[in-house]
């Protein structure tokens, strides 16, 4: 029996308090981008693209349009941001840097909303700065998660380890490779385990340094160091990060490449930020 005031599971309601933080967090946010040279973008609820984002389609809410292709609800922002501005903007507007404030939809009733900056042909460094920023403005000091998801994939590729395993953490599994170096890779915790690299063959190296130099760079308290993390974002192909504080996860950002289009952007998650100052 479904009474009449409820609501689908895991969709928001906000009213009152909750919604005036709300949209001072998205003012605040607007602001803050507006003045870094970010030009708002509300890309379309339905896309045909959203397919290529994630590792499981099952994620996504899917119908058909009148001619039978397949279209998703938005379950993610970056790739149609990155293919309207570059595919359908570029000629007569050649704005880099762009941001959105739009909810995100997956499978079944999730609702989740977001404040987004994308800067095209940009670099993670510039985007954490950005990132460290907007979270001190909003008054919210947490731990900062470094992780590169190309080491992820050279150790399945050249050491026999599954992406399986490392999405979903089995260090049992990881810890019984041949591999004498794979201990201290799993050990990596802080910027300081990164001063000896020589014991890793130079593929690891070489990603391990990328880490480093984005650490050495943002020089904030709360850093984590995590370069077995894996995400099943498809386009995030090298560094990548993530704010969180406890089980509440308050951003995600990465370097990606979609469609030879190389960016670095990141996503806030208002929801997190609301429920925090609540």
């Amino acid at each position: 029996m479904i009474f009449e005031h409820e609501i689908p599971a895991k969709s928001k309601l906000y009213f009152g308090k909750s919604a005036k933080i709300k949209r001072q967090i998205e003012m605040l946010a607007a602001s803050f981008l507006e003045e870094k040279g970010f030009e708002e973008i509300i890309t379309p609820l339905f896309s045909y693209h959203q397919q290529e984002v994630f590792d499981d389609i099952k994620r996504l809410i899917r119908i058909n349009d009148v001619q039978n292709h397949l279209v998703s609800l938005r379950a993610d922002s970056t790739i149609d941001v990155v293919r309207i501005v570059t595919r359908r903007l570029s000629r007569s507007n050649a704005n880099k840097r762009w941001f959105y404030i739009q909810p995100v939809f997956s499978y079944p009733t999730n609702e989740q909303y977001q404040v987004g900056a994308e800067i095209i042909e940009g670099s993670l460094e510039e985007v954490a700065t950005l990132a460290l920023e907007l979270m001190q403005k909003l008054q919210i000091e947490a731990h900062f998660q470094i992780a590169n998801i190309t080491i992820a994939k050279i150790l399945e590729k050249n050491y026999d380890i599954a992406i399986d395993d490392l999405k979903n953490i089995r260090l049992e599994k990881i810890l019984q490779s041949k591999h004498p170096w794979i201990k201290a890779l799993v050990k990596i915790n802080h910027l300081k385990d990164l001063d000896d690299l020589s014991i890793y063959p130079q593929d690891i190296a070489k990603e391990l340094e990328k880490i480093k130099n984005l650490a050495k760079h943002i020089k904030y308290k709360k850093i984590l160091i995590s370069p077995l993390f894996y995400t099943p974002m498809r386009y995030y192909d090298s560094l990548i990060f993530r704010i969180f504080e406890g089980e509440r996860l308050f951003m995600t950002a990465g370097e990606y490449t979609i469609k030879e289009v190389s960016g670095a952007g990141f996503a806030l998650y208002v929801d997190s930020v609301i429920e925090k100052k609540i």
